[in-house]
């Protein structure tokens, strides 16, 4: 299904935006050496019961997954870089977490994520992997557009991260939202220009490039979420969701 939002629904979708940033930017203050990942999913929780939003992971359950997910938010660590299912982990200095929040407010869904490194020191090779990625989210944020092809979005995406030297795993990318969570278009992380749909005003749009150091495999952990690098090496991952409009592209989850 694709959805094409009215003004009431942009508008829900601004305000689910906002809170979506503004609690992942929150979780990353609070994110220290000694916080267990349970710890930010109950911090989450909090959040988004006293926004008066819906979690759209909780009761989760894709073909994909174990599901229901049970939990409010994704937590990736270190090799872990999609769909990270929060457990009795205690973070420590120089872990690199991936944070991935959807909730839905007045019936529109807002996704985003954030990379970064906890504490200190930080590896040079996880700041450059996380650059790469942010470059990447707005390589194809800038690429998007009423008239323009999905296609275009992906091979933006995958043209910076290539660049890099990073391989391109594009099972997984970003997606339709709207009134529910994942929608048609998938938005690969890598593609061909001028193909695929053709973005109209009305259109949000989950964009969002991830990748693994050394490898584009990945394996699932016992918990049947857990995505992970098949080498152990380390991953980032960002997201924005955008509106599609006659003015151009809106980023509707800003966060640091």
């Amino acid at each position: 299904m694709i959805e094409v939002m009215g003004e009431r629904g942009l508008a829900a979708g601004r305000r689910a935006g906002r809170f979506v940033g503004r609690t992942l930017d929150a979780l990353r203050a609070r994110a220290v050496p000694g916080t267990n990942l349970l710890e930010i999913d109950e911090w989450t929780r909090q959040l988004i019961e006293e926004a008066g939003a819906v979690s759209c992971y909780v009761d989760y359950a894709p073909s994909f997954g174990r599901g229901p997910f049970g939990k409010v938010i994704c937590t990736s660590v270190n090799d872990a870089v999609l769909h990270g299912l929060p457990h009795d982990y205690v973070l420590a200095d120089g872990d690199l977490l991936s944070l991935d929040l959807a909730v839905s407010i007045d019936g529109c869904v807002a996704d985003a994520a954030t990379s970064f490194v906890v504490g200190g020191p930080a590896d040079p090779e996880d700041e450059r992997m996380i650059e790469v990625t942010r470059q990447a989210l707005a390589a194809g944020i800038a690429s998007a557009g009423a008239g323009r092809r999905i296609g275009d979005i992906s091979h933006a995406i995958g043209s910076v991260l290539r660049a890099a030297g990073y391989r391109v795993n594009t099972d997984f990318g970003g997606h339709g939202v709207g009134s529910t969570m994942h929608q048609d278009p998938h938005i690969a992380n890598d593609g061909r220009p001028g193909r695929g749909l053709t973005m109209v005003p009305g259109m949000l749009l989950a964009i969002e490039p991830w990748v693994m150091r050394d490898t584009a495999e990945l394996t699932v952990d016992a918990d049947g979420w857990t995505l992970r690098s098949a080498t152990g090496c380390r991953t980032a991952h960002v997201e924005h969701t955008v509106a599609i409009t006659d003015a151009g592209v809106e980023i509707l989850t800003p966060h640091e």
